[in-house]
């Protein structure tokens, strides 16, 4: 059977916390939704993915996603309830949906296989797993009565059910402020089984619960790879650099076809070296108008696309400036944000330093800037 992918990241993160909800936020350098998103694209059961999102995360979303074969994603509700009945309005020539939170971005292809398995006309199902805790119905926080957990189970995603019978449920039980697929379609009168989910598909709810799947991510990524860069650009006339992607007022400029942020350009290398995907010219040439004063942040952020792609991370960075001036030390701290900033890295992950070469060679004459980067990548074997 054809079957879609309904990404529902409409919500605001609320309980998450900080100005970016968690859907935008970065797993080991890369935003939860993404991840969640290239789950479902590369599992050869589902030929199209659709995501419903808040208009006002219009921005996030684009960035999010760039270079993924997307539709334009559906702006969702008021609710969950609303967003997925809005989502399932646009879809057209499948069997089957499988509905799938945003903030569950590690579900394991079989979860996916078994929820597929169990799908049939007038019974949908979903994933999910056994309670194995004692459990306590605690009043102001004070034990009160056991809960008796045989046949309880914890829901998760994805939720999977043909599409006309999910899309049915969801007109006839609309502002009913339901806050599960599961839940409509019974209210509706069909049948949903239960099919084994996963420890590892636990939805990112708070920061603890970013850690934690960072840390399960990580621990898969065993090939340590270690890439190392050299940029060097001329002084020309100008009133401010551009290093590690900050602009810093200066006497003059550097020469160079893009924005000649060598800090930028030897990371870049760095990072290429490490995946043995040659260097920055292959991949940017100066011969090419379309970058022409470009923002080097972009060859940098194509990196680590590159690393993402591979299914590995950018575990730490370490840039050298080589120059007498400007000074760098005032500005490190921006620069060290400005970098984990473009590589969705913690910042102690990221580090700057800067040196000169006591008055000696083309940067002691102050003829130009050097760097040289050292970039520590960790794939899957």
């Amino acid at each position: 059977m054809r079957a879609v992918a309904l990404i529902v990241a409409g919500g605001s993160g609320s309980r998450f916390g900080g100005p970016v909800p968690k859907q935008y936020r970065r797993l080991a350098g890369v935003p939860v939704l993404r991840r969640t998103v290239e789950t479902f694209l590369t599992h050869p059961a589902v030929g199209r993915v659709q995501v419903v999102i808040r208009a006002e995360d219009t921005a996030l979303y684009a960035d999010a996603v760039a270079g993924l074969d997307l539709p334009p994603p559906v702006i969702g509700g008021a609710d969950r309830q609303e967003s997925v009945r809005l989502g399932l309005e646009v879809l057209a020539g499948v069997d089957v949906v499988l509905i799938q939170d945003a903030a569950r971005p590690c579900v394991p292809a079989p979860v996916i296989d078994r929820v597929l398995a169990a799908v049939q006309p007038g019974a949908g199902a979903i994933a999910a797993l056994p309670v194995a805790d004692t459990l306590w119905r605690g009043p102001d926080a004070v034990c009160d009565a056991l809960v008796d957990r045989q046949n309880l189970w914890r829901a998760q995603t994805p939720q999977g059910f043909m599409l006309t019978d999910i899309l049915a449920a969801h007109r006839a039980t609309q502002g009913q402020g339901l806050t599960d697929d599961a839940a409509v379609a019974m209210a509706a009168g069909l049948k949903v089984h239960l099919v084994e989910g996963s420890p590892v598909s636990a939805k990112i709810t708070t920061e603890a619960d970013l850690t934690e799947a960072e840390t399960r991510l990580r621990q898969n990524l065993t090939d340590i790879r270690v890439g190392t860069g050299f940029d060097v650009h001329a002084f020309a006339d100008g009133d401010s650099v551009t290093l590690c992607g900050l602009t810093i007022p200066h006497t003059c400029g550097l020469a160079g076809h893009s924005d000649a942020d060598v800090g930028l350009h030897a990371l870049t290398d760095a990072i290429l070296g490490a995946l043995a995907a040659g260097d920055i010219g292959q991949h940017f040439p100066p011969s090419d108008p379309r970058w022409k004063g470009a923002d080097s942040a972009q060859f940098l952020r194509h990196a680590a696309d590159l690393v993402a792609a591979r299914g590995g991370v950018i575990a730490h960075t370490d840039v050298t400036l080589i120059c007498e001036r400007p000074k760098v030390g005032p500005h490190r701290a921006a620069m060290q944000a400005r970098v984990a900033e473009i590589l969705g890295l913690a910042l102690d992950r990221v580090s700057i330093k800067a040196t000169t070469t006591e008055k000696l060679g083309f940067t002691g004459r102050e003829e130009g800037i050097a760097a040289q980067a050292v970039a520590t990548l960790r794939l899957p074997e």
